[in-house]
């Protein structure tokens, strides 16, 4: 009788744990976020008609990749922002609505969420600043790598 019993408990530890497997990579699937590059854009859609080869055509995608130096333009209004993303082999001009980061700049990288739109150019309202986690403080001497808005600070 108590073989049996000991026989029931494994049996439900090991359903339990299957279940807690289960769950924890399913959910992970769900939530894991992939961006593409703009070669893989450029691959995958017919640019400029922004026609593609499946049913997803204008699906919200994100692209990753550098802000090209030199390409960055501000337009009239305050969040009216134009850029180039590239891979080093491919570009992509982005068209943004979105607020950008405090720490995006030039050459630094970025995954922007949107559209590929018909006229060949990413429509997006979502920009995020790939960057380092770990924060290496100033030596004596050294200027911050940014500019103080209105120099005010």
């Amino acid at each position: 009788m108590k073989r049996s019993g000991s026989l029931y408990i494994l049996i439900a530890v090991v359903l339990a744990v299957g279940a807690i497997i289960f769950l924890a990579v399913g959910g992970l699937g769900d939530n894991l976020v992939y961006y593409w590059s703009p070669s893989e854009l450029r691959a995958h859609y017919d640019a400029p008609t922004g026609q593609n080869e499946d049913p997803l055509n204008r699906a919200v995608v994100r692209l990753g990749g550098e802000v090209k130096p030199g390409s960055i333009v501000r337009g009239d209004g305050a969040s009216d922002l134009s850029f180039v993303v590239t891979d080093g082999k491919q570009e992509v001009v982005v068209h943004s609505t979105a607020v950008p980061p405090q720490m995006f700049r030039e050459g630094i990288g970025v995954v922007v969420e949107g559209v590929l739109a018909s006229d060949g150019d990413f429509r997006s309202e979502r920009i995020m600043v790939k960057h380092d986690n770990e924060y290496k403080a100033p030596t004596n001497g050294e200027k911050p790598a940014y500019a103080p808005a209105n120099g005010t600070m």
